[in-house]
């Protein structure tokens, strides 16, 4: 499976008066991926006066057609989306919506809503990221986007006044940054027809964003009279190479066998996947160091390579791909996680040593993913600190939204901490939030 590979992160949303989950979004962390969406994605969020370093873009495991937003800073993508789009100027198109319900100030009414029906999360009014590992790659832990009906209607569904608020931004946006309007004319193409289905059948896409003859007409209108612009080479490259991850982990290796069959770096990745996947160990590792001979400053490739090399339980030379990619991307969290990730492997009493001040460098960088405060609390663990090792087992907890348990482990590096340390505060954190009303 493609989580078997990529990292994968749970969000959750609780309901203060109600913590039970209804369901759960597992969401797929990969530093190539979100690199490459972050390219496209600069471009429309400058355009929208959203800065860029703020607001990211991920990718929902789900092979359904849908995009979304619950916060100021996030935006979710289906797989399933970004697969079956064509162009980088048509995911950039569904960016440029979902940027323009951030920046028209959607997000911030539906919150209020929310809250005037006393719904929150435990740490306040958003989510709680989290990323669950389960220490071995055939399996993850998780948690979820768990969220009640109600909920649901209000963090997710747009009204049509909002969605053709938001298509106008949107084509701003796209015209601002360049990038040509007719694409999101096309995108549109792809849900025409699907308001005439039950609502059992329609993509979620349409449930949540109503599309009606009227927003198809005053796109179409902006794209005939709007300049018209070339793709941007650089956009169209990382578009590709987004989705050739994409399909790598998520197609069944024969399928990408059959069609990576080019020189292109894309091609030569995506074969790497799929012999990796199959068990070809050997092919998989000789193909990475092709890739890595012609690319030897990319960062996500030599992740990719100390991944492939990991997972085949080549534990020192991963580390060696791991921190060739973190000399590469010093301030990349995923990356430095891979890192410690692969020292803790070796089980060495210095490569624990080095694994803790590389992972407690990518928890300051990214403390959401649950993956590395699995592992950082590893590290703590052999090196004897067993209060912090205890603690992060109790964050782990409450970004999972398992709020009795994470009072629990709290309780626990309570006793274990220096009263009135940084770490003894977190834990009063945790048991805090799990008391407030």
């Amino acid at each position: 499976m493609f989580k078997t590979y990529l990292k994968v992160i749970f969000l959750a949303v609780f309901c203060a008066l109600n913590a039970s989950i209804a369901h759960s979004i597992s969401l797929l962390r990969d530093p190539d991926i979100e690199h490459g969406l972050q390219q496209l994605a600069a471009p429309i969020l400058r355009a929208a006066k959203l800065k860029s370093d703020s607001v990211k873009v991920w990718v929902v495991n789900d092979m359904g057609l849908n995009a979304f937003v619950i916060d100021h800073t996030h935006i979710f993508l289906h797989a399933g989306l970004v697969l079956k789009l064509k162009s980088a100027a048509q995911l950039q198109s569904v960016i440029a919506h979902e940027a323009a319900h951030i920046s028209n100030g959607h997000i911030s009414r539906r919150l209020a809503n929310a809250r005037r029906a006393k719904m929150a999360t435990s740490f306040g009014v958003l989510v709680a990221a989290a990323a669950v590992g389960a220490g071995h790659t055939d399996a993850g832990l998780g948690l979820a986007l768990g969220t009640t009906g109600s909920v649901n209607r209000i963090l997710l569904a747009h009204n049509r006044i909002e969605e053709s608020a938001a298509d106008q931004s949107a084509l701003r946006f796209m015209n601002a940054a360049k990038i040509d309007p007719v694409a999101m004319a096309e995108v549109f193409e792809l849900f025409i027809g699907q308001s005439n289905l039950s609502e059992e059948y329609q993509d979620p896409y349409t449930r949540s964003h109503p599309l009606n003859r009227d927003r198809i007409r005053i796109v179409n209108a902006y794209a005939a009279n709007a300049t018209s612009y070339l793709p941007d080479a650089a956009q169209a490259y990382w578009f590709s190479r987004i989705q050739g991850k994409l399909s790598g982990f998520l197609r069944a290796p024969q399928w990408t066998m059959r069609r990576a069959t080019g020189s292109s770096d894309v091609d030569l990745m995506r074969r790497a996947i799929a012999e990796h996947r199959s068990g070809r160990s050997s092919s998989a590792q000789k193909t990475m160091a092709q890739l890595i001979a012609t690319h030897p400053n990319d960062a996500f490739y030599r992740e990719l390579q100390g991944q492939i090399l990991l997972e085949s339980r080549k534990f020192s030379t991963a580390t060696k791909a791991y921190a060739s990619a973190a000399d590469l991307a010093p301030s990349n969290a995923l990356i430095l996680g891979g890192y410690g990730r692969s020292l803790l492997a070796r089980n060495i009493k210095n490569s624990n040593t080095q694994a803790l001040k590389i992972l407690q460098k990518a928890r300051n960088l990214d403390s959401r993913d649950a993956r590395i405060l699995r592992d950082i609390g590893t590290a703590y663990a052999r090196s004897g600190q067993q209060g912090q090792a205890v603690l992060a087992i109790a964050e782990r907890y409450a970004l999972k939204g398992n709020m009795k348990n994470a009072a629990i482990q709290a309780k626990r590096a309570e006793g274990l901490l220096p009263r009135g340390s940084a770490a003894w505060q977190r834990a009063q954190d945790i048991l805090d939030a799990v008391k407030t009303p």
